[in-house]
């Protein structure tokens, strides 16, 4: 009932020891708290939140609009919703140095199990588009190193996030994911790779665990799980998928409105009421307190 009974820094610490056993662990995107419960019913790893979908949900485009307040605060009740670990996608950092040493709390606090920050300039573009730029090394190392410096729970993950591929190409990567991992990053998130040889080459480049990122309609091919896991990726995410499926979903049955006046026909598409109530612990409310809640779960 309610949230997740298990702490924070208990969640950080299973992820941790999970991440550290050599599998591949599996990170869905959730869109809003209760598809993060679906995330968990459904058997996955962990849950990742994407900065694009966090900016899409406002009706805004993914160029660093949103706010650490706006971020943190949606990431509080998405984590919060679930016993998995949470990654996030913190953008650049939400500004200097500085900045990035407080979103790093505002993200410990939040509940979150980690979070990744990239080495574009602001203001950043969607890692799969054209047109983006990087910042020096220098300015990316600091990033990291502060985020370092802030975190108060050891457990707390802290991925560097490095586009420069697009920019300068495969070598770049490898020669800034290891400069990421000597300023102290947890773990490399290798961005817009084009193929499974570009992914080995980074995972045999660094002693960190790297995480793969299989958006739809983007730079990289979409490969499969065990692919992925057969090159030494320890981490994969499907970041905008659900979201995509669930808008692709809606927008059929708003056409299917306007055609035919009704969702007779899309019944066999729906989330059953009952399965609804099973997600949300409907009962579980109900015998907490029958005088606020009384009534009867139909099946």
């Amino acid at each position: 009932m309610l949230y997740s009974q298990v702490p924070a820094a208990e969640k950080r610490r299973l992820f941790r020891e999970r991440l550290n056993s050599g599998e591949l662990l599996r990170f869905p995107g959730a869109f809003n708290p209760l598809s993060a419960r679906l995330i968990e019913q459904k058997g996955f790893e962990g849950v990742y939140i994407s900065g694009a979908v966090l900016s899409a949900d406002l009706g805004l485009p993914d160029i660093g609009l949103t706010t650490l307040t706006e971020v943190a605060g949606r990431g509080k009740q998405i984590a919060r919703m679930t016993d998995l670990p949470t990654i996030i996608d913190a953008d650049t950092g939400f500004g200097e140095p500085m900045n990035v040493a407080r979103t790093i709390q505002e993200m410990e606090d939040a509940g979150l199990g980690g979070m990744h920050i990239e080495d574009q300039i602001n203001p950043k573009r969607c890692g799969h588009l054209d047109g983006k730029a990087v910042v020096d090394e220098d300015t990316a190392l600091k990033r990291i190193r502060a985020a370092v410096d802030a975190r108060r729970d050891e457990n707390f993950l802290i991925m560097a996030r490095t586009d420069i591929a697009a920019v300068d190409g495969l070598q770049a990567a490898i020669d800034r994911a290891k400069a990421l991992v000597d300023a102290g990053a947890d773990a490399i998130f290798p961005e817009a790779m084009h193929s499974l040889e570009h992914f080995e080459a980074v995972v045999n480049a660094v002693d960190v665990p790297v995480l793969a990122n299989m958006t739809e309609f983007g730079k990289s091919d979409l490969f499969s799980t065990q692919q992925l896991a057969d090159v030494g990726i320890r981490i994969v995410i499907w970041p905008v998928s659900m979201l995509r499926i669930s808008m692709g979903a809606t927008g059929r049955a708003l056409d299917e409105l306007n055609n035919v006046g009704h969702l007779t026909g899309k019944l066999g598409e729906m989330q059953h009421r009952a399965d609804l109530y099973d997600l949300i612990d409907y009962e579980a409310y109900n015998h907490f307190d029958t005088s606020v809640f009384n009534f009867r779960v139909e099946r």
